[in-house]
């Protein structure tokens, strides 16, 4: 569940307008298809006819999706219009429907309805789905409680739910008594109907989260224990099974089902002793069940999967009888992977009640179409085999071309993405970080060949590949690849890739203790989640006596008994091993880091789990959002009365992170992430170099995404970082010539906004051929010239041509 958080396409465009409907609208203007997340179109916002009511739910934004999603996490923003807007929804209440015609109220797992908003017309506030639910439409209902207007701009995330499960049947849970206390297995959060039994609804054997091992134990959800199981006892059955109904979307082929259970045999409960499940492909059930036995565990009691191979069967819905092993049966969740049989493209006897489809006729007719087609393709086969022939020889070498081209393509961290490059004086280290495959891998995903075969020249007919063969540059004698070193890789606490940093280096800094001290939980208080990743999250939290904590050498003007905002890094509790590794080096890198422009480490939290590192944070937050909310000095900002920011200040803060950059690359440290999501913006114009650009999915649409995971920053990437994986100072560069663009454009625009993402990798093979047909970022229209020609030199083919940091940062000042 929380790699399923991406936006499902109100802000890019992927939902259209057709699919988003309103119960009414103020105007033409205001219409639904306006309330698209970050968008300002028409009059900037989906607006309702009339004034919103308290306790008047009749007013809404519907949003089709086509098919069924897991949706997750919500988004909601108001009417800013260029600051004219003054309309927004300060609650909300959320409807979804798996088939248009039953509608859900959706409850949190305190089983409330109001959903917090907006407090002003311009941030985005992202709100979790806790249960996340399964639905094809969903309704967005603002809530007031005294009369006003309200206007919203809204956002989905998640994925598609691949199971096509709408609904389970299955007995309610029930209630365990130990001795202790009493343990509730009921499904709390059910979305059908609840009686002796449960029928038509999704809840928690279908909600992403797993049961823990020890189900006696409080939850992170901070619900009773055994609030993520639904559990039965053997003596409430007396066939000695419990049995539970799936239904699906259409007819599907099955390979497996996943069972997660608890096996807490010391309180008479274990995994199921066997299943018996049924299947109903058309309207009747086969006749022959299928019977799986798993082995029995009577030493481990740790909650476990237990997969059932379903044998490709073919079905619309399976019907599961699971026997008891003992006193107490208990699931947490149940998943099911199975591909959409063809077989249910047929007709259906509801389709033509006269024609009935024999279930063994179509058996063998189907094997008769999958014979026909081997058949065909075997003929094509040999057709084409003497022209496939004649040019293997041909492509060989391009093959090979293809290999150097496509050696890796470095996936970036969520973190503090920098490279430690171990180098010379006269030459800069280059990091080759693997590609890694991401499991599971889809129809969307993109090997690194298909980037480079994009590219014209490696598309060409034979005969042109004979004529013109290009060759990418060697690196250079003396200055060695990671690939050919001893390599330290870590694993960032919220990333999905780590620090590259020489064996060597990371020796050095593991002799030394951590300059920083352990920081008293109870004195951080929680504000808001800024993201998270696979093994972490970010958190923004004030911090109540920190200038204790803090060493001389750095300067801190807030008075002692005044909170401090700070960012705190969190280990998740069941990360792993490697993972908790990484997170205690990483502390003693960023411990290391000691700049007036670069985030500090400020203390950590490492005496008991979960493990903290706690930064700075500063309070104008990231300066993509700062300069977002600002206009430059003019008669524009003055008819809209938006707060300015002066040329010259834009100047102050793009020297403040040309200098911090000055630093990491004085100690070779390559960001690999740099842009203005990842700078914070404190008092009088503050800057300093952070992090958690990546881990935030408000800015997810910035990374090139491989199977729904952000990964990539292509946007503010060199031509050699994408085509080749190198990222080095130079690589920085051309982000920082991409940063002052955005800096000087107010980021009000994505880089290469009317590019998309492939036509932005098509592009850095223009920058790779260099035969003057690459496009560049235009000139923006507060940029002086010589900004400009400075931006140009940033994006040199030639690395060596680039300015250095201390060049950039000498310029920007004078």
């Amino acid at each position: 569940k929380c790699v399923c958080r991406y936006p499902l396409g109100m802000s890019g465009g992927q939902i259209q307008d057709e699919d988003i409907s309103a119960s009414s609208q103020w105007s033409e203007s205001t219409a639904a298809r306006y309330g698209r997340l970050d968008f300002e179109e028409g009059d900037g916002a989906w607006c309702p006819e009339i004034t919103v009511e308290p306790d008047n739910l009749k007013e809404f934004l519907q949003i089709d999706l086509r098919s069924l999603h897991f949706i997750t996490l919500v988004g909601t923003q108001g009417r800013h219009a260029g600051g004219i807007g003054n309309e927004f929804a300060q609650m909300y209440k959320i409807k979804y429907s798996r088939d248009g015609s039953r509608w859900i109220s959706w409850r949190n797992r305190q089983g409330e309805q109001v959903i917090e908003g907006n407090r002003n017309t311009y941030d985005i506030v992202l709100k979790d789905l806790e249960p996340p639910i399964i639905a094809r439409f969903v309704r967005f209902m603002p809530v007031t409680d005294h009369s006003m207007n309200v206007c919203m701009r809204v956002e989905l995330y998640g994925c598609e739910w691949l199971d096509g499960l709408v609904s389970y049947n299955a007995p309610a849970g029930e209630q365990m008594n130990l001795p202790s206390f009493p343990v509730y297995v009921n499904d709390s959060v059910y979305d059908g109907a609840v009686t002796h039994s449960m029928t038509e609804g999704l809840g928690q054997l279908t909600d992403g989260v797993f049961g823990l091992d020890d189900f006696t134990s409080s939850h992170v959800y901070k619900a009773w224990p055994g609030y993520d199981y639904v559990g039965w006892s053997n003596e409430s059955f007396p066939g000695g099974y419990v049995e539970i109904m799936f239904e699906f979307d259409r007819i599907r082929n099955f390979t497996t089902m996943k069972v997660h259970c608890s096996n807490m045999f010391s309180h008479h409960v274990k995994a199921f002793r066997q299943v018996l499940c049924h299947f109903r492909s058309e309207s009747d059930w086969e006749p022959s069940p299928l019977l799986f036995s798993p082995a029995v565990d009577e030493e481990n009691p740790s909650a476990r999967f237990v997969t059932v191979s379903l044998a490709n069967h073919m079905a619309s819905a399976i019907k599961c009888q699971f026997y008891f092993a003992d006193t107490w049966m208990l699931f947490s969740e149940i998943t099911f992977q199975s591909d959409t049989a063809i077989r249910s493209t047929l007709p259906s006897p509801e389709d033509d009640p006269t024609h009935k489809v024999d279930d063994s006729n179509t058996r063998i007719l189907i094997g008769c179409l999958v014979a026909i087609i081997f058949i065909l393709v075997a003929i094509i086969v040999i057709m084409l085999w003497r022209q496939v022939w004649q040019k293997m020889l041909e492509k060989a070498s391009r093959r090979m071309l293809d290999d150097e081209l496509i050696t890796s393509l470095s996936i970036q961290s969520e973190t503090f993405v920098y490279n430690h490059n171990q180098s010379s004086a006269a030459s800069e280290q280059e990091s080759n970080s693997p590609y890694e495959r991401i499991f599971p891998l889809g129809s969307d995903y993109q090997e690194p060949s298909r980037f480079i075969s994009k590219l014209p020249e490696f598309a060409q007919t034979s005969e042109e590949a004979g004529r013109h063969t290009p060759t990418p540059p060697r690196p250079q004698d003396g200055v060695p690849h990671y690939a050919e070193a001893d390599v330290v890789n870590l694993q960032g606490v919220t990333g999905s890739n780590t620090y590259a940093i020489p064996a060597l280096t990371m020796d050095l800094l593991s002799g030394k203790d951590v300059a920083v001290e352990e920081f008293p939980r109870k004195m951080l208080t929680f504000k808001e989640k800024l993201g998270e990743g696979q093994f972490g999250e970010v958190h923004l939290c004030e911090a109540e006596g920190m200038q204790k904590f803090m060493d001389k050498e750095f300067l801190f003007d807030v008075p002692e008994d005044q909170l401090v905002l700070v960012a705190v890094k969190m280990l998740r509790s069941d990360a792993n091993k490697n993972a908790r590794s990484d997170f205690l080096k990483e502390i003693k890198i960023m411990s290391r880091l000691k700049d007036p422009n670069i985030i500090r480490l400020l203390a950590v939290c490492i005496c008991s789990d979960p493990l903290c590192m706690i930064t700075e944070y500063m309070e104008n937050g990231d300066l993509n959002q700062f300069l977002s909310r600002h206009e430059p000095e003019g008669q524009l900002a003055l008819i809209s009365n938006a707060p300015t920011v002066s040329f010259s200040n834009l100047c102050y803060m793009a020297a403040q992170i040309a200098s911090g950059m000055k630093y990491l690359s004085s100690l070779n440290f390559v960001h690999r992430d740099l842009a203005t999501r990842n700078c914070l913006v404190g008092k009088n114009f503050t800057i300093k170099i952070a992090d958690f650009g990546m881990s935030r999915n408000l800015y997810s649409g910035d990374y090139y995404r491989i199977q729904g995971r952000a990964v990539l920053p292509i946007r503010w990437m060199s031509w050699e970082s994408i085509l080749l994986g190198k990222f080095t100072t130079a690589s920085d560069v051309w982000a920082f010539g991409v940063t002052l663009w955005e800096i000087l454009n107010f980021c009000k625009e994505q880089p290469y906004s009317q590019l998309t993402d492939e036509q932005v990798i098509e592009n850095t093979g223009e920058f790779f051929r260099d035969q003057k047909r690459q496009i560049y970022l235009p000139q923006p229209g507060l940029c002086p010239d010589s900004l400009y020609k400075m931006m140009l030199s940033c994006w040199r083919r030639n690395t060596k041509e680039r300015p250095s940091f201390q060049e950039i940062h000498r310029a920007l000042l004078e």
